[in-house]
């Protein structure tokens, strides 16, 4: 262990000096790239300019300038919101934007109806790496609506989008509270997401490792083995949330493709049959001898390849956004303090670990040491690692295969749990016991597959279908309407009479599919929802134009709800970041309306 956590930090250190190279080195990018303006009417008399910025570059608060085409239209002064100090090469002291700066601009009005405005858009910018442009002009044109038709925009000092929401709190918290409280805040805000679905599924993980260990399963070990687990889960969350904050976008989405999860999941079925005693998993004796002789505490290579097996695991398995993730990351991109930000991920992530160290001990001195109960936890354990497996595989393959797959699971393993066999005459209480069990998953395994050949694609409730037309209302989806771009949701924005709901969604999210199965369906929330427009943004491929919506509201990843009023606004504060249940939803609900 002493040997192993110097070498990660160099491995560590190697990474940043070679990212930092790279981005270094790179081309500096045209100012009509680096620096792109859009222009929206927020009313019939105010148009919001909108500057997205690229990494590595920003603009001075003080070189916006901004002239109608037409000499005769008269325009107010800008509101532009505060910037960045910072000490500039060229103009010593001053403010500036990075990422995006969005401000108003008061358009004067004498005339009644539509008017088609053309504006001159000038800015000066510079990047990091040390070359600064020249003052560049951008025209671009919007329509405002009819002022006696359209109402006024709210005020400027109105909270930002998103500011009210959970996760906005939580990043300002991390910018006024103190050091200490913070990461106390944190630990026990990690200790509240180990019980959600995205880390429910490390147990299983660690507890298979240690039950691998088995007559050397002792209380020591099993902490030590959970302790480099959880080290290498929480160092792996605070890197990548640092790059995700920095970038704006959850580098973890990128591994949810069939090649990754696939890979993943063979490694844990890997696992599982060296449980049912098919082959030992082992290094070759060579290396088994050197790693022993350089230290006697990493026999096999066990801790490091655990804590390699917690950094995968925190990036694959459990990438699901949260309200304490979202605003740590949140904090990150504005303010610019990764070591902060990071720090809080790491203590964030401890305590995620902590009921997963509690595990490890609880394995390492329960788990029996000799006999055939030892062998029965091992597979039991097994049992439970090709569950994972096809947990983690779901969301890359088909709805049918993956209902087959758990009815095989859950009928191999009644077989092995002798259900169809008889008892004999004299079986003890435990013989029966395990035979009850064994029955259930037979029965559940057969309506599996009876579900998945009627053509029912949910495994929670596979005879649903069978039940008749009775709950089809129930069952019906919610009426979504996608959404694939900024461009098409700024369309179906302004087209709607209704408030709006936006659901960002993807197929490896977990708390997604827990918003649909046991929120939406909810009839109470059907109901409300009934008033509102639908629209959802399936981000699960992870490409250009999802990754603009979720920078669009600063969003990191799914599962995310964003909603606007009949305008087109984000309405202030009542943004839902992570999971909430049927109860909560619908008080969020009747806030927005």
């Amino acid at each position: 262990m002493n040997l192993l956590l110097p070498a990660l930090l160099r491995v560590f250190l190697l990474f940043s000096l070679c990212f930092g190279a790279s981005v270094t080195a790179q081309e500096f990018l045209d100012p009509l790239v680096a620096f792109k303006p859009t222009l929206r009417a927020l009313d019939g008399q105010t148009v919001e300019v909108r500057y997205e910025i690229a990494k590595g570059y920003y603009l001075y608060r003080d070189k916006f300038r901004v002239h109608a085409a037409d000499p005769a239209q008269d325009l107010g002064p800008l509101q532009l919101p505060p910037g960045k100090e910072k000490d500039d090469d060229t103009f010593g002291r001053t403010e500036v934007y990075y990422k995006e700066v969005v401000f108003r601009l008061p358009v004067e009005r004498s005339s009644s109806g539509p008017l088609d405005l053309t504006l001159d858009l000038q800015s000066q910018g510079c990047a990091d790496a040390g070359i600064c442009y020249p003052p560049q002009t951008q025209t671009l044109g919007v329509q405002l609506p009819d002022p006696a038709t359209t109402p006024a925009a709210p005020p400027l000092g109105t909270p930002s989008a998103g500011s009210g929401d959970e996760s906005g709190q939580i990043a300002e918290l991390l910018k006024n509270a103190s050091l200490w409280t913070s990461l106390a805040l944190f630990f026990v805000a990690g200790l509240g997401l180990s019980l959600t679905p995205c880390v429910f599924p490390m147990i299983p993980i660690l507890s298979g490792i240690i039950a691998g260990q088995g007559r050397h399963a002792t209380k020591m070990r099993g902490f030590a083995l959970s302790l480099a687990y959880v080290l290498g889960m929480a160092l792996t969350y605070a890197a990548v949330g640092i790059a995700a904050g920095l970038s704006g976008t959850l580098l973890s989405a990128a591994l949810q493709n069939a090649w990754v999860l696939g890979a993943f999941s063979l490694i844990f079925v890997v696992l599982s049959l060296s449980m049912f005693g098919l082959y030992d998993l082992q290094l070759p004796v060579a290396l088994q001898s050197k790693l022993a002789h350089e230290s006697g505490q990493l026999k096999g290579g066990s801790f490091a390849g655990v804590f390699l097996m917690g950094a995968l695991s925190s990036v694959i398995v459990g990438p699901c956004v949260a309200a304490p993730l979202a605003g740590a990351l949140l904090y990150i991109g504005q303010s610019g303090d990764a070591v902060f930000g990071g720090v809080a991920l790491f203590v964030m992530a401890l305590g995620m670990g902590a009921p997963l160290i509690a595990v490890g001990i609880a394995g390492g001195s329960l788990l029996p040491k000799a006999g055939a109960w030892m062998d029965n936890v091992k597979k039991t354990f097994g049992v439970l690692l090709l569950a994972t497996a096809l947990w983690l595989v779901s969301p890359v393959i088909s709805d049918f295969a993956a209902m087959l797959g758990w009815a095989m699971l859950f009928s191999i393993s009644a077989i092995y749990l002798h259900a169809i066999d008889p008892l004999p005459v004299n079986a003890k209480g435990w013989q029966r016991f395990w035979k009850g069990i064994g029955l259930l998953m037979l029965l559940t395994g057969a309506a599996l597959l009876i579900g998945a050949l009627a053509g029912n694609r949910d495994p929670l409730q596979p005879l649903a279908g069978l039940r008749g037309s009775a709950n089809a209302a129930e069952n019906t989806a919610l009426p979504f309407t996608p959404v694939r771009s900024v461009a098409e949701l700024e369309a179906r924005l302004a087209n709607s009479d209704r408030p709006v709901m936006l659901d960002f969604y993807a197929d490896w999210c977990v708390s997604c599919k827990e918003m649909e199965k046991f929120t939406f369906s909810d009839p109470a929330v059907r109901g409300v929802l009934a008033g509102f427009t639908l629209l959802k943004a399936d981000v699960t491929a992870n490409n250009d134009d999802d990754k603009a919506l979720l920078a669009r509201f600063k969003l990191f990843g799914p599962p995310g709800i964003i909603f606007f009023d009949t305008r087109g606004q984000e309405i202030s504060g009542q943004r839902v970041v992570g999971y909430q249940d049927a109860e909560r939803f619908s008080a969020t609900l009747r806030q927005v309306l």
